[in-house]
């Protein structure tokens, strides 16, 4: 009598198992998710403020994200500065942001940020700074905060990187990388590279080329 049920629970448990497996594959959404940045860049382009930095978002499911927009929140002190024009992609390649579907496999891209036009003036002054990273996702009405990531602006780094005689002649700025075994990023000033002629920025509209975008 017992041997009748065999077939029917192994049919059960393999229905069971199809249903999880279809679950986790197909339909199941995931997380959304930002690497830690391996490159952050401070930069000023035509004496605006600019974030640059390298990540990978990804997706812990198979139907992934659609990413309506990214924007950063950059704190340093009582100062708070929301830079939200974003623009996407490999260097000679930008995209203005204006969606991107993430899934499992990964989007690695370079990012870059600047604030509203009609923004007060911001400056990257010394001193401990926050950068918060938010995402926003479609048919969502809350943005999501994709990583938090903090660093020391250097006042020898500030100081170049604010040096208005520099300025006036190139794109200047300071490249943070990222040291996994210490778990701190370290800065160094980054000077465009030597091209002739006016060379297209990282955004497009800059003075020069800087190495690491």
């Amino acid at each position: 009598m017992h041997m009748e049920f065999v077939p029917l629970l192994l049919s059960v448990v393999s229905l069971l198992l199809s249903v999880t497996v279809a679950w986790l594959t197909l339909f199941r959404r995931g997380k959304l998710g930002m690497t830690q940045p391996m490159l952050i860049g401070f930069l000023y382009e035509n004496e605006q403020p600019k974030v640059f930095f390298r990540t990978i978002l990804f997706a812990t499911g198979k139907r992934g994200y659609i990413i309506e927009a990214l924007y950063i929140k950059v704190r340093n002190g009582e100062s708070t500065q929301t830079f939200n024009f974003w623009m996407y992609g490999e260097t000679k390649e930008l995209k203005i942001g204006s969606g991107l579907r993430v899934g499992d496999d990964g989007v690695s891209s370079n990012h870059h940020f600047l604030p509203p036009k009609d923004a007060p003036t911001f400056a990257f002054l010394a001193g401990e700074y926050t950068i918060d990273a938010y995402a926003r996702i479609l048919n969502r009405n809350a943005p999501m905060l994709l990583s938090t990531v903090k660093l020391t602006l250097s006042h020898d780094l500030a100081a170049a990187l604010n040096d208005r005689t520099m300025l006036s002649d190139h794109t200047m700025g300071v490249l943070f990388t990222w040291r996994p075994d210490s778990q701190h990023y370290r800065g160094e000033v980054s000077a465009p590279v030597a091209t002739e002629g006016r060379s297209r920025s990282v955004s497009g509209a800059g003075r020069g080329k800087l190495p690491w975008a």
